[in-house]
């Protein structure tokens, strides 16, 4: 297969649409032990702990004048499986706060066709789900169209002190429902970069007969500089009946001082009309259920939260970097789903590309909260019950070429 991966980029190249095609990758797999669910601990092989493992191919033109052509494609690779997507270790099974006091036939429906087979990662196994984009750089900035990474995900990841890796990112307390968009299709992109400043514009066009309510607007602003970072990201998204659905505010900074590295993010989380509301909406209602509980659950799958993250890392140079972190999300709706969560993360370089990982980290829930550790490539899912907390331990290699 990487022949044939190899082939294919060696075949553009010398075709001549591209003066530089590179194919590139990263394979990351774990053992994890995560405690906690319905079945008790879960001991597996997981793909993409620290990152998402994938392949990709890129390629640029210089085109001379300050104008570029590039483009890339990106796929996701389950190591564990050979396959596209995955699902958690937690199945179908939903938040109880999702499914109290609902009629039994309904709760069942929407754990077992509903919602709950929605839960994972690239379920409809599209071959570039990571990304999929071109693109056309000028001396007033650059302009990108296709299935991107959003705004508010890359202010994100810049003052998350784990990158989003492993179960220890903040990412992993807002994952069901989703606090925030990753990666959007359709998306027009404009970015500009002055020296340590950067900042980018996207719109989402949304799909299908509904797009042109269905739809994202996200910036950002981002200055790096040398020993300092900060800014800001934002994404506010439309459903497809053109109500506003999640909106994920982003505020971050670092700074880099000798061998440490200290990070601090705060993030809004505000999704007053589901994201799938219309589409759930009418599915329940041609199922035949009454309208008052279609509305309550609507109302249990809206958001109203706030992200705290801080974190530091020491680097110890060839011993490779020690990591800590501590996430809190306080819920502000009246279930009040609370989540915290904290760990350490160990990474030794064997060389340039391949290095060993641990991480340890602990899920606190409150008493209606129920999330268990996941990783960056998929889904921890869901603990056995409310209030019920979770272990996670990976232990794993990462290689990127």
């Amino acid at each position: 297969m990487k022949k044939t991966f190899i082939a294919t980029a060696a075949t553009l190249a010398c075709a001549g649409a591209w003066s530089q095609v590179t194919l590139y990758g990263l394979a990351d797999v774990s053992i994890t032990h995560v405690s906690g669910y319905a079945q008790g601990s879960v001991t597996s092989l997981s793909s993409g702990h620290m990152e998402g493992s994938r392949w990709g191919i890129k390629g640029e033109e210089d085109m001379g004048g300050g104008f570029k052509a590039l483009f890339t494609l990106e796929s996701r690779a389950e190591l564990d499986t050979g396959g596209l997507g995955n699902r958690p270790a937690s199945g179908n099974q939903l938040p109880d706060r999702l499914t109290a006091g609902l009629p039994p036939a309904v709760a069942t429906a929407l754990t077992n066709t509903a919602i709950g087979p929605s839960l994972g990662v690239n379920l409809n196994n599209n071959t570039f789900d990571r990304q999929a984009w071109v693109g056309l750089v000028t001396p007033v900035g650059g302009f990108l169209m296709g299935r991107q990474y959003t705004p508010a995900f890359e202010a994100f990841a810049t003052f998350d002190v784990m990158n989003t890796q492993s179960a220890l990112s903040p990412a992993q307390v807002t994952s069901i429902p989703a606090g925030l968009d990753i990666r959007y299709n359709n998306t027009l992109q404009y970015r500009i970069v002055q020296g340590p400043w950067n900042a980018a514009l996207m719109y989402g066009f949304g799909e299908g007969a509904n797009s042109a309510s269905n739809r994202l607007l996200g910036i950002n602003t981002l200055y790096k500089g040398s020993a300092f970072n900060v800014g800001f990201g934002v994404n506010s998204k439309k459903n497809s009946a053109g109500q506003q659905a999640l909106k994920t505010t982003v505020l971050g900074a670092s700074t880099a001082r000798g061998d440490w590295i200290v990070s601090g993010m705060f993030a809004r989380i505000q999704e007053p009309n589901p994201s799938s509301g219309p589409e759930l909406s009418a599915g329940l209602t041609l199922a035949g259920v009454p309208a008052p509980l279609i509305s309550t659950v609507l109302d249990r799958l809206k958001q109203d939260a706030n992200l705290i993250h801080v974190g530091a890392r020491y680097n110890m140079g060839s011993a490779g970097h020690v990591t800590v972190a501590y996430n809190k999300l306080n819920d502000k709706r009246a279930s009040n789903a609370d989540i915290t969560s904290y760990g350490v993360a160990y990474t030794y370089p064997l060389s340039k590309r391949t290095n060993l990982n641990a991480v340890l980290t602990r899920f606190n829930n409150s008493a209606n909260a129920q999330a268990a550790p996941g990783g960056n490539g998929y889904l921890g899912g869901v603990t056995a019950t409310a209030g019920r907390d979770a272990t996670s331990l990976a232990l794993g290699m990462r290689h990127s070429f």
